[in-house]
């Protein structure tokens, strides 16, 4: 599978950086599921600029298009990000959500958990490819309940969409 985002609309991008994430690179061991040796399940630092004029509020996202699923699985759906906020610190995905900005929040992953999970792609099952994904929307309140699913906020920020900025990492178990 190509770029997941090759078929949504074509918006803008802008810049997204990780002080624990290289784009491209393997996922660094505290971002992998604690579920593997050394994985911690802690979501990276993201920072984020660039963003289109009428930005409103931000999402952000991580996805593995590679999961043996037939719709991939998502590890990590945040909404309602206010505009005036342009980073979340490294381990903002906790169980809590401790280190997200006040409104925002987190929806369950496709695990039904409300944080991040780090990635597990299945032993031998190949490299998987996971795009963290900042959208910028054109509204301050996505309108999306906390128990929705990542699938359903996807498909609500395609009608507020105005721009994207996106980070692959990979991550592959022998």
């Amino acid at each position: 599978m190509n770029n997941p985002f090759a078929r949504l609309p074509q918006v803008p991008s802008f810049t997204l950086t990780s002080t624990t994430l290289a784009d491209g690179a393997p996922w660094p061991a505290e971002q992998m599921s604690a579920s593997l040796p050394g994985g911690k399940d802690i979501s990276p630092q993201l920072s984020w600029n660039g963003a289109p004029e009428g930005t409103k509020s931000y999402a952000v996202t991580v996805y593995d298009p590679d999961a043996p699923t037939g719709s991939g699985f998502w590890h990590w759906a945040v909404a309602d990000i206010p505009a005036t906020v342009t980073e979340l610190p490294e381990g903002a995905g906790d169980d809590t959500g401790t280190g997200l900005p006040d409104g925002a929040y987190q929806l369950p992953n496709d695990a039904g958990v409300a944080r991040y999970l780090g990635a597990a792609p299945p032993a031998g099952h190949g490299p998987h490819r996971y795009f963290v994904v900042v959208h910028a929307l054109d509204t301050e309140a996505i309108g999306v309940p906390a128990s929705a699913t990542p699938a359903y906020l996807g498909f609500t920020i395609t009608g507020h969409l105005l721009g994207r900025a996106v980070l692959t990492a990979t991550a592959e178990t022998p």
